[in-house]
């Protein structure tokens, strides 16, 4: 049976969501780890990658599950017993043999969380705070983003890619509460994407930001910190 599970996590303490040979200290190593004890050793596949310090509450995974596992309600509840507490697997289902959670993809969502109040340390690991934030020219530049364009400008090195084109379909700010947030939606992103793109909102003006997006001239740009970013949900 195949399945399709989605997990939630805090990243706060792992480094990123991929297998690594040199650490089991990820969210796949640890949900692999746990699915193995249980006797199901097939390889995981994500929808996507998060970097270390990143968070999601809608990453999607599947795996091919041996015939002695058919209780997924069972395997949720005994799989999160196991997990570290900053994991839980917030849904299982099956599905077609044909579906595949990276390449089934449509849509990825983000959201990336600023507060401008004082910093506490009881949100610190969840929100970047940042004591002065232009919102004007935040809410104006972001819109830039969208539309398909080549990212490369927009990427950190190393990515295992065949092309750095992406169309994000829809950029934009709004507030809710104390919570001032970016949302992002697109067909894929690279690798730090999302981090130098609001890296970019705050350092650099609109005309910098659309010369690092034609790549008529490149700037230099510090990414945002992981802590405020969020994989929010994945559309099929």
């Amino acid at each position: 049976m195949k399945i399709a599970f989605t997990l939630t996590y805090n990243g706060t303490y792992f480094l990123g969501s991929q297998i690594q040979k040199e650490t089991k200290n990820t969210i796949l190593g640890n949900v692999t780890q746990v699915f193995n004890q249980l006797g199901i050793n097939d390889k995981i596949i994500a929808s996507g990658r998060t970097d270390k310090g990143v968070h999601a509450t809608g990453q999607v995974c599947h795996i091919s599950l041996p015939k002695y596992w058919r209780d997924l309600i069972k395997l949720k509840c005994v799989a999160n017993q196991m997990l570290p507490s900053s994991i839980i697997i917030k849904k299982i289902v099956e599905v077609d043999d044909t579906f595949h959670a990276r390449y089934s993809a449509k849509k990825r969502v983000y959201r990336y969380i600023i507060k401008t109040k004082q910093r506490n340390p009881f949100e610190n690991d969840f929100v970047t705070f940042l004591p002065n934030i232009e919102l004007v020219k935040i809410k104006q530049n972001i819109t830039l983003f969208k539309g398909e364009h080549d990212f490369s400008g927009f990427m950190k090195m190393g990515s295992d890619i065949n092309s750095t084109q992406r169309i994000i379909y829809k950029a934009f700010y709004y507030k809710y509460k104390e919570n001032h947030i970016l949302y992002f939606e697109a067909n894929g992103f690279l690798r730090s994407q999302i981090r130098l793109m609001v890296g970019a909102l705050l350092q650099l003006n609109g005309q910098e930001i659309q010369e690092q997006l034609t790549l008529k001239k490149e700037h230099k740009i510090k990414p945002a910190p992981p802590n405020g970013l969020y994989l929010v949900k994945i559309r099929y």
